[in-house]
């Protein structure tokens, strides 16, 4: 596939920790990813880019998204819940990022289909390998539109 297959991709970090979402950025520039990237405070920030990025002919662009449970005003599960329910917005690739190693709050993300569940231990270390696994998952992985 082509280079600018990848970059096709973008990024969405749903998460209200200002730190995390540094790490993130920081992580993202030391990998060298150049992929495009969105960043939401809460679930309901998430679902308004996610459908404002809804082309003319109601797809939506490939994207992988990094999802916090706890936050503000809509939390995780709630958000993927509702973008489970939307049959444009469903099939949007999800890694869990979160500090809750709660056995429900696992199976209740698995449950919504999530990619992966991924436990933030020591935040920045984390966040480098998640990065990283998410670079190299977004370079093997045809995703559709």
């Amino acid at each position: 596939m082509e280079e600018a297959a990848f970059k096709a991709i973008r990024f969405l970090f749903i998460d209200d920790d200002e730190i995390s979402i540094m790490g993130l950025k920081r992580s993202m520039q030391q990998l060298k990813l150049s992929n495009p990237v969105d960043v939401a405070r809460d679930g309901v920030q998430a679902l308004e880019i996610l459908r404002a990025a809804v082309n003319a002919n109601g797809e939506l662009p490939p994207f992988i998204t990094t999802l916090d449970l706890s936050m503000p005003r809509m939390g995780g599960l709630e958000f993927l819940e509702e973008l489970r329910r939307d049959p444009v917005l469903k099939k949007t690739v999800v890694f869990v990022v979160t500090t809750s190693d709660s056995p429900e709050d696992i199976e209740s993300a698995y449950g919504q289909n999530v990619a992966g569940y991924i436990v933030k231990e020591n935040p920045t270390e984390t966040l480098r390998d998640a990065l990283s696994m998410l670079k190299e998952y977004s370079q093997l992985v045809v995703l559709s539109t």
